[in-house]
């Protein structure tokens, strides 16, 4: 039995038109995407550059600026991308895009969860501001002078010279002391007294006397001096003064001064 099958030339012919034919239907739609891709792409630099110089003025850091302006660039790529593909009729496209990026983001955030963690907290640390470059600063068991901050870890350099490269997860974290913020800062010095010596009275005019001229006490709070108690035939005595803390080396040697001082001025009196 015979049977008439077309020729193979023809099945290609066929095929080949019935393409041609749907491309030259879609040329208008193709304009358009291509339209749309070139207007969203010019837009997404606009609005990257206006992004940017507004992130910068709030947050004064180029590399967060950078990043909020990427992010926006890349946003709106990706409407353009979306809005060409629709204009196509290619909507499972945009489905399968749309669902494929939420499984590579879903994946990539619990592959890079420290990573992810410490870009966000250096976010954080950037807009909210707790100390700047130049602040001394006391965290995580390090204190230092803050050289540089990131986005994804801070750098301070210690009182020793050492750089210490901190995580800023560590540090949103952690308490922070900002030595830089603190214009004062109270010291308190306990000791005993023999107290058959010398009345309480001249035992205050001696100290007192002895932390005159020094020149890192605060002229606002003068330095005070309590007796709380009394151990045996000694008075325990407590001062208290408020030093500057412009620097925290300035702190340390003002506080070793008034420690001399004032052993100094309980040896001449004999009360030590």
């Amino acid at each position: 039995m015979n049977m008439d099958y077309p020729r193979w030339e023809n099945l290609i012919w066929e095929k080949l038109e019935k393409w041609i034919n749907n491309t030259i239907k879609m040329l208008p739609n193709l304009v358009v995407a291509i339209l749309a891709v070139i207007i969203f792409f010019l837009v997404a630099r606009f609005v990257k550059i206006l992004v940017y110089k507004f992130i910068l003025r709030i947050s004064h850091t180029p590399a967060l600026s950078g990043l909020i302006a990427n992010l926006f660039s890349v946003i709106m790529t990706l409407i353009g991308l979306f809005v060409a593909l629709d204009v196509l009729q290619l909507e499972k496209a945009v489905t399968s895009l749309l669902a494929g990026a939420g499984i590579i983001g879903l994946a990539l955030g619990f592959a890079f969860q420290d990573l992810t963690a410490n870009f966000i907290s250096g976010i954080f640390i950037t807009l909210r501001r707790p100390f700047e470059v130049g602040h001394q600063i006391e965290t995580n068991g390090f204190v230092g002078r803050v050289e540089e901050i990131q986005l994804r870890s801070t750098l301070i350099r210690t009182l020793d010279g050492l750089h210490v490269i901190i995580p800023n997860k560590e540090i949103f974290q952690k308490p922070i002391i900002n030595h830089s913020l603190t214009p004062e800062r109270r010291t308190e010095i306990s000791f005993s007294v023999p107290a058959a010596n010398e009345s309480t009275m001249q035992i205050k005019n001696l100290i007192e006397e002895a932390l005159k001229g020094i020149d890192n006490l605060a002229a606002d709070n003068a330095p005070e001096i309590f007796f709380n108690g009394i151990d045996g035939t000694n008075l325990k005595v407590t001062v208290t003064c408020w030093i500057k803390n412009t620097d925290i080396r300035t702190y340390e040697n003002t506080k070793n001064e008034i420690l001399v001082r004032i052993t100094n001025v309980l040896k001449q009196g004999k009360l030590i």
